[in-house]
């Protein structure tokens, strides 16, 4: 991946998911407010708690400013398009936070995935990407926290082929990806 760190709010690229539909995976931008809402609609309550670990109806507009007004030096984050019917729209993302830079760059990483498009590579292909970004700002390790029910999220980790030690509590699965190496992403 060619990957230019002083234009990550312009980065994108074209992927194919297992199902052969072409999907874009592209920086998130400020103009995305309304379609990450209506993508939040579109989201079950299971896996707005699975990504939230709390159960919610809407997004505030300070949350989508949040969201959508990143920095792409702490934050990255990317959104995923696809045509449906004609026209464009949002089904999935993921992001990551730098939250820590000593001893080594650690990023929170997250993802979610519209329910219709579940089980189609997405996540996979977006933790490939920001993989990919985050080596090439430096970051030595992805962190995560997942619920233990949440299989296909801890799946998408196991199948990166990325480095990984896991600590599972009976509430949370804690999973730390190197990046160091290059692995499958």
């Amino acid at each position: 991946m060619d990957i230019n760190i002083d234009k990550l709010n312009e980065y994108a690229a074209v992927e194919n998911l297992r199902d052969g539909r072409k999907i874009t995976i592209r920086a998130i931008r400020p103009m995305d407010k309304q379609e990450l809402l209506k993508g939040f609609h579109r989201l079950s309550s299971e896996s707005i708690y699975f990504r939230l670990f709390t159960f919610k109806k809407d997004l505030t507009e300070p949350e989508l400013e949040r969201l959508t007004h990143i920095d792409f030096k702490d934050d990255v984050g990317l959104v995923v398009w696809t045509e449906e019917d004609g026209k464009e729209n949002l089904i999935g993302g993921g992001r990551y936070n730098i939250f820590r830079r000593q001893p080594l760059v650690s990023a929170e990483v997250a993802f979610s995935v519209v329910d219709d498009y579940h089980g189609k590579g997405i996540a996979s292909l977006v933790l490939k990407h920001l993989a990919a970004i985050g080596r090439k700002q430096g970051v030595n390790e992805f962190y995560a926290t997942v619920l233990p029910r949440n299989r296909a999220m801890l799946r998408v980790f196991e199948k990166s082929g990325l480095p990984s030690t896991v600590n599972q509590t009976r509430d949370e699965v804690e999973v730390h990806m190197q990046l160091n190496q290059q692995g499958d992403y």
